[in-house]
């Protein structure tokens, strides 16, 4: 039985993948600092330990107590708009983190390092993005998961460590922090349509996206390690189907039986369009679940609505205030620390 790490494993995609690999009859060790979350997420059978991966002595015991066949990392803080104004943070949980495993996959002579990149990476690329493009990333978070990509790629030739880089976008599905304002529209407004508050949208909302559900990015990521073709491969994940913010609103709105009460806020800086060509994770993993949209949030919104509303928590961590988006102001204590 191959024994696998999952970072990330208590969070959204890191709890399907740990389930999907469950399923597919490995031994799973989920780890998660629980920042971003719930440890009931980790599915049954799982072994769950607390910890980050920023922490280089907690990744060291870990892999000198474990031998790991695979390691599948989704541990991250992906808030792309946010990453702006958390560049410490950000290149310290995801670059720094994500050096810590890789050194430690070398060392132990990991089979496959399976690594969740993101179509951050492209920037404002030719649509749609495929991945011969040139990455020219936009923010932050998309400069530190390129940045890992590269790493991967030298540790490869150097070391013979195998890799599998998938490039989601825009993911959604059971087990998403809803309560997160600052990251994955489609749980921002079930939250706030739960609370009964307006939909917040920034800018005119003719910002289109391709909304990913769950299992067409979770399945391939568990099984990539078991297909030689996808081996130090990169690959687009996801929906092909791009809608507008504010076509998204109303199927969810509709999912909810309420009227679209949305507040328009002031354009952030962001990529206006942004989806990804996927013919080639459809050649090599098959073709995806073909879960509408519409399907897909019907089941994110039958469990939002057994789960409840989550109360957002405010961003301590942030380091520069200045052009910060409206909805994201921030106390004087905070701004401050």
């Amino acid at each position: 039985m191959p024994k696998s790490l999952v970072t990330g494993g208590a969070g959204f995609i890191g709890s399907h993948v740990a389930r999907h690999c469950m399923k597919l009859g490995h031994e799973v060790i989920a780890v998660d600092d629980l920042s971003g979350g719930f440890d009931d997420h980790v599915p049954p059978g799982a072994t769950f330990i607390k910890g980050s991966v920023t922490d280089e002595g907690f990744v060291s015991d870990l892999f000198a107590n474990h031998k790991f066949d695979y390691v599948y990392h989704l541990a991250a803080y992906a808030a792309e708009g946010l990453s702006h104004f958390i560049r410490r943070y950000n290149y310290n949980t995801n670059l720094i983190g994500s050096i810590n495993l890789i050194n430690e996959s070398v060392k132990q002579k990991v089979k496959c390092f399976v690594f969740t990149s993101s179509i951050a990476v492209y920037g404002k690329g030719q649509l749609p993005m495929t991945e011969e493009m040139t990455p020219v990333p936009e923010d932050p978070y998309g400069v530190s998961k390129y940045a890992v990509e590269l790493d991967l790629r030298a540790a490869h030739e150097m070391f013979g460590l195998n890799y599998v880089v998938f490039r989601p976008h825009n993911v959604y599905g059971e087990n998403q922090n809803i309560g997160d304002k600052y990251r994955n529209v489609i749980g921002i407004f079930m939250n706030q349509i739960m609370q009964g508050k307006q939909l917040t949208v920034f800018g005119d909302g003719t910002q289109t996206r391709a909304f990913s559900y769950i299992d067409d990015v979770a399945i391939p990521i568990a099984k990539s390690v078991t297909i030689p073709a996808a081996q130090n491969e990169v690959f687009n994940i996801g929906a092909d189907k791009p809608y507008t913010v504010n076509e998204l609103a109303t199927v969810v709105c509709n999912e909810f039986g309420v009227k679209a009460d949305i507040k328009h806020l002031s354009a952030r800086n962001e990529v206006l369009h942004a989806y990804s060509d996927h013919a080639k994770a459809h050649r090599v993993f098959g073709e995806p679940t073909g879960i509408t949209l519409q399907e897909g949030i019907k089941r994110m919104a039958a469990w939002a609505k057994k789960t409840g509303a989550r109360q957002g928590q405010e961003f301590e961590n942030i380091e520069i205030i200045e052009k910060l988006p409206d909805g994201w102001n921030l106390t004087k204590k905070q701004a401050t620390l």
